[in-house]
This record gives structure tokens, sequence and C-alpha cells, in this order.
């Protein structure tokens, strides 16, 4: 377990940082970045400032490809540098501040669609042994009959259709999904899937729950969102950098108890804090206001806060949060707050403790966008209930009554604003924050500037070295 809130630093210091995913030999990058297909996505486009977003793990080529771009396309291109939140995501907010017309978004992507630029997304061809994969396969799935859905990650898409070609003789009923940038036009079919960027369509009577999944990928938070998320298939999966296969023994049923509590815990909070986790997924907007609203009527106090990526230092300054919902990709919403002051949920979790018309069904969203109005799993608020006609209930946690009762909606007459009041004798007007009267009451409340008292004094010689371990440590005599 991580230290949550201090250290000394020095594990900091001597971190060795290991490339996640080696980078493409220098003579293979026009394959590996599919330098081709990039230049012709930005002469058609027209664009003459262009985006490029690597991980960090493919940074070490970022020059080579923005040269060769630029040499092909004339176009300007500019390498983004630290992502506002994950890699996964596109970082339009960034792209903008250069005046990007489109983003080439390099490496893994969560495929969440964006808002405003053209995106286009080159993940990087990583290489697969496609012949030991449909041997795994075969060896996970001995009945030539089986129903199946085949799964990657988008890094070896690029092999999927090979490994078709291998397994469709002899398995009949196997389904390969295909990867969807952004949102596909018009309505679902029946049977049809569409989540995490993944498409395919399922025609068994019995519908997915008769299926079993294959995942071609490492573990990591994409298999972690897909079983949470179709927890009714048993899944299994090929990991092409071990070269092995196997049936995934993560235990869904104890990941979604560990959900439920969490649940639990959002039911009893009267704070929240709203983590916006992205700043380019489309609808993000939506569902704040949507939280809000949703925490208004529950009557839970609710404050936004933009920390960037979330990690227990930051999110340990605000105290008086009870709990958090971290509004984010699909991928990303599932975070593990266990090393954290407190704990983290994802906006289908604080629906579930907030809204009382949404029940627990065994089915798990991931997806911010399925809760807004008109999409699949959205469900109006019920209608206000009186306190006093409100049916009890008693806190799993604490064991204390509490109200689940929604109140009605804020009204449109607003009641006479006690926010302004004087501020001295001039009759300045003054706004009083709730949140500025809190921080005046603490007894720690940051740095204090103290212009003009601090006395004038000459520079001196201070300190040399880090703080870790400065030059006169050890020298004086107790």
């Amino acid at each position: 377990m991580a230290a949550a809130f201090s250290s000394d630093g020095e594990a900091a210091l001597r971190r060795e940082l290991r490339a996640a995913v080696a980078a493409a030999p220098r003579s293979d990058l026009d394959g590996f970045y599919e330098m081709g297909r990039a230049a012709a996505f930005v002469r058609d486009g027209g664009f003459r400032k262009v985006a490029l977003q690597f991980p960090d793990e493919l940074l070490a080529d970022a020059v080579q490809v923005a040269g060769g771009l630029e040499a092909a396309t004339g176009a300007e291109m500019f390498v983004l540098g630290d992502t506002t939140y994950g890699s996964c995501c596109v970082d339009e907010v960034a792209a903008e501040h250069v005046g990007a017309e489109a983003v080439l978004h390099y490496g893994p992507a969560c495929l969440s669609p964006c808002r405003k630029l053209p995106v286009l997304h080159i993940f990087g061809q990583q290489p697969l042994d496609v012949g030991r994969c449909a041997e795994a396969f075969r060896e996970l799935y001995p009945e030539q009959q089986s129903c199946v859905v085949v799964l990657s990650d988008v890094v070896y898409a690029h092999a999927m259709g090979e490994l078709e070609q291998q397994l469709r003789p002899k398995y009949p009923n196997i389904i390969f999904s295909r990867l969807v940038c952004g949102d596909p036009p018009g309505p679902a079919a029946p049977g049809e899937e569409r989540k995490f960027g993944r498409q395919f369509l399922v025609e068994a009577a019995g519908g997915l729950q008769d299926y079993a999944m294959f995942y071609v990928g490492a573990e990591g938070l994409a298999l972690t969102s897909f079983m949470l998320t179709w927890n009714c298939c048993p899944f299994s999966s090929f990991n092409p950098v071990t070269g092995c296969g196997r049936r995934e023994t993560l235990n869904v049923n104890r990941a979604l108890m560990r959900r439920l509590y969490l649940v639990e815990r959002a039911r009893d909070a009267s704070v929240v804090g709203i983590l916006v986790g992205t700043l380019g997924v489309a609808g993000y907007l939506t569902v704040l206001q949507h939280l809000r609203e949703l925490l208004g009527r529950a009557g839970k106090r609710s404050y936004t806060l933009a920390v960037g990526k979330p990690n227990p230092a930051k999110l340990a300054n605000f105290l008086e949060v009870d709990i958090f919902v971290l509004v984010a990709c699909a991928q990303n919403s599932l975070l593990d707050s266990s090393d954290f002051y407190r704990p983290v949920v994802t906006p289908y979790e604080l629906e579930l403790a907030c809204n009382p018309a949404r029940e627990w069904t065994g089915n798990y969203l991931t997806d911010f966008r399925d809760l807004l109005p008109g999409a699949c799993a959205h469900i109006e608020l019920p209608p206000a209930v009186p306190a006093e006609e409100a049916v009890p209930d008693v806190s799993l946690i604490s064991g204390k009554m509490r109200g689940t009762h929604l109140c009605g909606p804020p009204s449109s007459q607003l009641p006479p604003s006690s926010a302004l009041a004087c501020r001295d004798q001039t009759r300045a007007l003054a706004e009083i924050s709730p949140a500025a009267s809190f921080l005046e009451s603490r007894s720690w409340r940051g740095l204090e500037q103290q212009l003009g008292q601090t006395p004038v004094s000459k520079a001196v010689q201070g300190r040399r070295g880090i703080a870790i371990a400065y030059e006169d440590e050890g020298c004086e005599q107790p």
C-alpha cells in the first residue's frame, strides 16, 4: 500500500521508470504509427495545425513522427505534453491551447466520443502471435459449437481479421467485435451491443448471457470494466506478452460487493465532492448538472472540484467531503480508492444511492452517458415525498436512521438573497460565500502573505542541496 498523504521523497527519487509498452523500432515507424493514414487524414481535412498526443511510453518517437508528418503534409505539428487527465482520453483542452484544428491520438484509447475537434486514433500495432492465440482459444473452448464473443485491446485490433480467418471455419458461433470511434449513427439494432467503443451483434435467442467472452490483451482497466459490465458472461483471456491463455478467476461478485458497499457509503454521505475527471468526453457537462440536481434533491451538499488526476494527497485536502464521485471515461471511472481518505464512486453508484427509482439489477454501468436523458439506462427522478410520509431507512454501516426521500425541485421564485452584506462604512457590498465562511472557522487556512508586515533584510547564503539531504546536515555537533 502506498503512503497516502506524505512521504520523505526518497521513494520518488530512487524510483525507476520503465516503459509499459516498448517503443517502436526506428525502421518500423511508418508501419507502427501508420504515417500514410495519418498524413491522408491531415491532407483530406485541410488541417494546418494538428496536435499529436502520445502516451508517456511512446514520447521517445514523438519528434520523428512530428517531423515526418510535417514533411508529408506541410501542416504544423504540435506534440502535447503531460495530459490533463488519463492518456487514454483525447486532451482537447491542451490541443485548443495551440489552436489545433484536429488531434492525432496515439497509443491505447478508451474511444470515448469527443466534443469538438476531429480525431484520428492510431493505436500502434503491437505484435501478436496469431497462431499461438488461436491455439490458446482452442484449448479454452474445445467444444466447436461454443458461443464466444472475441474482444481485444485496441493495440491488437489490427490482427483480429487474421485470427478470425483461423477460427471461423471450425467455430461457426464465434463473434468478433469491431472498433467504433465515436457514436455510431442510428439506433442500435435488436441484439446489438455498443459499449466501450466496441460493437457486435448477438443473434442467439437467449441473448448475451448464452455467450462467453474471450479477451486478447493484458490484464488492466479495460478487462476489469468488461467483466463488471458483462458480469453474466464467463471470461477468458490471452496475454500476447506472455503467450498464455487462462480463464479469468477475478471474483466479479466480490468486486461488485465492494462497489455496493461504496453505494451504502454514498447513502450515508451528507457532503459530496464531484470530481471533474475529463474535459473532452461528450456529455460531461450534462452529467455534472444531472449529478448536482440529483444531490440537491437528495438533500446533500455538493462541491464541484477540478483537481486534474486525482490522488490521495490532493483529495485529503477536502476533509469536509464525505465521499467523492468521479466523472471520467468508462475506463478511468473505476478508481481503486482503498488508499484514499474518502471513497471515490462512479456516477452510476451515486444514482443507486440517491435515486429511489433506480434499483440494483445485477448490471453494472461504467459509462456515465448511459445515465443521461434519452440514453438506454436513464431513469427519471420520482416526485418529491413529504418528510413525514417518507419511509425510514437504516444505514447498513452505522446502524443509524437516515432519510432516503427526494425533496422537491428548486423553485423558480427565489427567496430574498442574503449573500450580500455591507462590508464597511462606505456601504461597499461584499458577497458572503458559505465555503469562505467555513474556511474562516478552520484553525489553519493556508499560507498568508502578510504584505508590508515582514521587515526587509539582506539576502544571505542558504542551505545547498535537496531537501532530503542538505550538504551541511550531520556536521553540527550536539
